[in-house]
């Protein structure tokens, strides 16, 4: 198995393998979209514009406004640092409309799920789902992100 780079976000892990390297090319970028959007702006050296301001956001209200806002962000920001990704969709609600309430706060079912807040913030959350697609040559590959911000 070839490996491609580290996985992102770090796991707990009680045997000791706590950085763990990615083994299929859509998980590194899956791990990259990650790392890029879950960085704070500003948290590196020598690279201060990497990432976004999508903790800024946690305590907005949840309207259309801040939607568009978390929105364009995560479009800039991707085109800027992943030109090879291209974002198909990002859907942004509240957590208290989301029809699927499973795949919002249960982070062990499926590992594209991200969330910054816990299960009693709900009514101030924000679910971000992005639809992406990469084509590297003749290869295509689509997958998608879930967010709670």
């Amino acid at each position: 198995m070839a490996t491609y780079g580290i996985d992102f976000p770090f796991r707990d892990s009680l045997e000791g393998k706590f950085l763990k390297m990615t083994g299929e090319a859509e998980r590194e970028i899956r791990g990259n979209l990650i790392h890029l959007l879950l960085t704070r702006k500003g948290s590196r050296y020598f690279l201060p514009d990497f990432g976004t301001r999508l903790y800024q956001f946690i305590f907005d209200q949840n309207d259309m406004v801040t939607f568009g806002l978390i929105e364009s962000e995560i479009r800039e920001t991707v085109k800027t640092y992943i030109p090879n990704l291209d974002i198909t969709s990002i859907n942004v609600m509240s957590a208290e409309d989301d029809p699927d309430e499973r795949t919002t706060f249960n982070m062990m079912e499926d590992e594209r799920l991200f969330r910054v807040s816990d299960h009693s913030t709900k009514p101030y959350t924000a679910k971000v789902k992005i639809e992406y697609t990469v084509t590297n040559g003749a290869f295509s590959t689509s997958d998608f992100v879930i967010l709670n911000i």
